[in-house]
Protein backbone atom coordinates (compact mmCIF):
# COMPACT_ATOMS: atom_id res chain seq x y z
CA UNK A 1 0.00 0.00 0.00
CA UNK A 2 1.38 3.43 -1.14
CA UNK A 3 1.79 6.17 1.40
CA UNK A 4 2.30 9.76 1.19
CA UNK A 5 3.85 12.42 3.56
CA UNK A 6 3.97 16.04 2.56
CA UNK A 7 2.95 18.31 0.06
CA UNK A 8 3.09 15.20 -2.96
CA UNK A 9 1.74 15.54 -6.05
CA UNK A 10 0.48 12.28 -7.92
CA UNK A 11 -0.94 13.36 -11.34
CA UNK A 12 0.16 15.82 -13.94
CA UNK A 13 -1.52 17.77 -16.55
CA UNK A 14 -1.37 15.74 -19.75
CA UNK A 15 0.33 16.69 -22.50
CA UNK A 16 2.60 19.45 -20.69
CA UNK A 17 6.25 19.15 -20.78
CA UNK A 18 8.74 17.85 -18.43
CA UNK A 19 11.84 16.44 -18.15
CA UNK A 20 13.40 13.21 -16.51
CA UNK A 21 16.48 11.69 -16.57
CA UNK A 22 17.62 7.79 -15.25
CA UNK A 23 20.30 6.51 -14.05
CA UNK A 24 21.50 3.15 -13.36
CA UNK A 25 23.51 1.94 -10.52
CA UNK A 26 27.23 1.25 -11.54
CA UNK A 27 29.83 -0.09 -9.23
CA UNK A 28 31.87 3.15 -8.64
CA UNK A 29 31.86 4.64 -5.44
CA UNK A 30 28.82 7.48 -5.47
CA UNK A 31 31.23 10.67 -4.46
CA UNK A 32 33.30 10.06 -8.01
CA UNK A 33 30.00 10.38 -9.56
CA UNK A 34 28.29 13.85 -7.41
CA UNK A 35 29.68 16.17 -10.36
CA UNK A 36 27.86 14.35 -12.97
CA UNK A 37 24.57 15.18 -10.40
CA UNK A 38 25.35 18.22 -10.81
CA UNK A 39 25.57 18.81 -14.68
CA UNK A 40 22.61 17.07 -13.78
CA UNK A 41 20.72 19.36 -12.08
CA UNK A 42 22.23 22.58 -14.07
CA UNK A 43 20.74 20.34 -17.01
CA UNK A 44 17.09 20.03 -15.21
CA UNK A 45 17.60 24.02 -14.76
CA UNK A 46 18.09 25.12 -18.09
CA UNK A 47 15.64 22.87 -19.58
CA UNK A 48 13.10 24.33 -17.29
CA UNK A 49 13.87 27.77 -17.95
CA UNK A 50 13.66 27.28 -21.36
CA UNK A 51 9.84 26.49 -21.26
CA UNK A 52 8.30 28.52 -18.85
CA UNK A 53 6.20 32.20 -20.13
CA UNK A 54 8.84 34.69 -19.04
CA UNK A 55 6.90 37.60 -20.51
CA UNK A 56 5.64 39.41 -17.41
CA UNK A 57 8.38 41.62 -16.53
CA UNK A 58 11.09 41.91 -19.64
CA UNK A 59 13.11 44.37 -17.27
CA UNK A 60 13.85 42.08 -14.87
CA UNK A 61 14.12 38.78 -17.32
CA UNK A 62 17.48 37.70 -16.76
CA UNK A 63 17.61 38.23 -13.04
CA UNK A 64 14.61 36.28 -12.65
CA UNK A 65 16.22 33.38 -15.02
CA UNK A 66 19.44 33.75 -12.83
CA UNK A 67 17.26 33.43 -10.07
CA UNK A 68 15.01 30.73 -11.24
CA UNK A 69 18.18 28.36 -12.63
CA UNK A 70 20.03 28.50 -9.16
CA UNK A 71 16.83 27.50 -7.21
CA UNK A 72 16.56 24.56 -9.87
CA UNK A 73 19.98 23.61 -9.90
CA UNK A 74 20.68 23.11 -6.25
CA UNK A 75 17.41 21.72 -5.30
CA UNK A 76 17.55 18.97 -8.13
CA UNK A 77 21.01 18.36 -6.78
CA UNK A 78 20.42 17.80 -3.43
CA UNK A 79 17.15 15.51 -4.26
CA UNK A 80 19.94 13.42 -6.74
CA UNK A 81 22.65 13.26 -3.90
CA UNK A 82 19.99 12.02 -1.74
CA UNK A 83 18.73 9.39 -4.13
CA UNK A 84 21.41 8.10 -4.99
CA UNK A 85 23.18 8.07 -1.41
CA UNK A 86 21.10 5.76 -0.01
CA UNK A 87 19.55 4.32 -3.12
CA UNK A 88 19.80 0.48 -2.95
CA UNK A 89 22.60 -0.64 -5.11
CA UNK A 90 22.08 -4.25 -5.26
CA UNK A 91 19.63 -4.11 -7.42
CA UNK A 92 19.02 -3.10 -10.99
CA UNK A 93 16.16 -0.17 -10.21
CA UNK A 94 17.14 2.96 -12.09
CA UNK A 95 17.18 6.25 -9.79
CA UNK A 96 15.06 8.65 -11.55
CA UNK A 97 15.57 13.07 -11.73
CA UNK A 98 12.80 15.24 -13.54
CA UNK A 99 10.98 18.17 -13.72
CA UNK A 100 7.14 19.05 -14.22
CA UNK A 101 5.24 21.83 -13.89
CA UNK A 102 2.26 23.65 -13.07
CA UNK A 103 0.64 27.33 -14.10
CA UNK A 104 -2.48 28.30 -11.95
CA UNK A 105 -3.76 32.20 -12.28
CA UNK A 106 -0.60 33.96 -12.94
CA UNK A 107 1.98 31.39 -11.04
CA UNK A 108 4.38 29.40 -12.06
CA UNK A 109 5.82 25.97 -9.76
CA UNK A 110 8.67 24.35 -10.45
CA UNK A 111 8.06 20.50 -9.24
CA UNK A 112 11.33 18.86 -9.29
CA UNK A 113 11.46 15.07 -8.15
CA UNK A 114 13.38 12.03 -8.01
CA UNK A 115 12.91 8.33 -7.46
CA UNK A 116 14.84 5.12 -5.91
CA UNK A 117 14.98 2.29 -4.11
CA UNK A 118 15.38 1.27 -0.36
CA UNK A 119 15.29 -1.55 1.74
CA UNK A 120 11.85 -2.01 3.88
CA UNK A 121 13.96 -2.02 6.77
CA UNK A 122 14.95 1.36 6.10
CA UNK A 123 11.59 2.75 5.36
CA UNK A 124 10.77 3.19 9.12
CA UNK A 125 13.73 5.36 9.92
CA UNK A 126 13.03 7.38 6.60
CA UNK A 127 9.66 8.10 7.52
CA UNK A 128 10.56 9.12 11.30
CA UNK A 129 12.73 11.75 9.51
CA UNK A 130 10.11 13.29 7.51
CA UNK A 131 7.60 13.31 10.06
CA UNK A 132 9.97 15.53 12.08
CA UNK A 133 11.05 17.45 9.53
CA UNK A 134 7.15 18.14 8.35
CA UNK A 135 6.51 18.95 12.01
CA UNK A 136 9.49 21.15 13.50
CA UNK A 137 10.07 24.46 12.84
CA UNK A 138 12.63 24.32 10.14
CA UNK A 139 15.10 26.90 11.53
CA UNK A 140 15.19 25.47 14.95
CA UNK A 141 15.85 21.96 13.10
CA UNK A 142 17.99 23.15 10.76
CA UNK A 143 20.33 24.59 13.72
CA UNK A 144 20.26 21.22 15.32
CA UNK A 145 21.03 19.45 12.48
CA UNK A 146 24.40 21.70 11.90
CA UNK A 147 25.54 20.84 15.25
CA UNK A 148 24.62 17.07 14.24
CA UNK A 149 26.55 17.45 11.56
CA UNK A 150 29.41 19.46 13.71
CA UNK A 151 29.81 16.11 16.13
CA UNK A 152 29.19 13.79 13.46
CA UNK A 153 32.84 11.76 13.04
CA UNK A 154 31.54 9.69 10.27
CA UNK A 155 29.90 12.25 8.16
CA UNK A 156 26.23 10.50 8.86
CA UNK A 157 24.28 13.21 10.26
CA UNK A 158 21.93 14.64 7.20
CA UNK A 159 19.42 16.66 6.16
CA UNK A 160 20.92 19.61 5.55
CA UNK A 161 19.81 20.39 2.24
CA UNK A 162 16.63 19.78 2.25
CA UNK A 163 16.25 21.91 5.10
CA UNK A 164 17.87 24.42 3.13
CA UNK A 165 15.58 23.79 0.23
CA UNK A 166 12.65 24.64 2.72
CA UNK A 167 14.29 27.61 4.32
CA UNK A 168 15.90 29.35 1.24
CA UNK A 169 13.72 28.24 -1.24
CA UNK A 170 10.45 27.77 0.34
CA UNK A 171 10.07 24.55 -0.95
CA UNK A 172 6.91 22.15 0.00
CA UNK A 173 8.53 18.80 0.39
CA UNK A 174 6.68 15.13 -0.39
CA UNK A 175 7.05 11.80 -0.75
CA UNK A 176 5.72 8.37 -1.99
CA UNK A 177 6.40 5.37 -0.56
CA UNK A 178 5.34 2.14 -2.74
CA UNK A 179 5.93 -1.40 -2.19
CA UNK A 180 8.25 -3.11 -5.12
CA UNK A 181 6.39 -5.53 -6.90
CA UNK A 182 8.91 -6.97 -8.45
CA UNK A 183 10.98 -7.46 -5.21
CA UNK A 184 9.42 -7.82 -1.57
CA UNK A 185 11.89 -6.48 0.36
CA UNK A 186 12.19 -3.15 -1.77
CA UNK A 187 10.60 0.14 -1.68
CA UNK A 188 10.50 2.79 -4.07
CA UNK A 189 10.60 6.50 -2.66
CA UNK A 190 9.79 9.36 -4.86
CA UNK A 191 10.70 12.70 -2.95
CA UNK A 192 9.26 15.78 -4.38
CA UNK A 193 9.89 19.46 -4.12
CA UNK A 194 7.87 22.31 -5.11
CA UNK A 195 8.74 25.87 -5.64
CA UNK A 196 7.21 29.06 -7.05
CA UNK A 197 9.62 30.71 -9.69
Amino acid sequence: MSQIFGEFIENFPVGRDALELTFYSSHKPIKEKWRNHRLSAYFIADYFANLIPIDRDPDRLEERLNNLKAAVSYIGNELLENAMKFHERSNNFPVKLGINFLEELEQITAVIFTQNSIKYKSVYKFQTFIENLLSADPNELYIQQIEKAAEDEHGEASGLGLLTTINDYSAKLGWKFEPEPRDAVIVTVTTMAQIVV
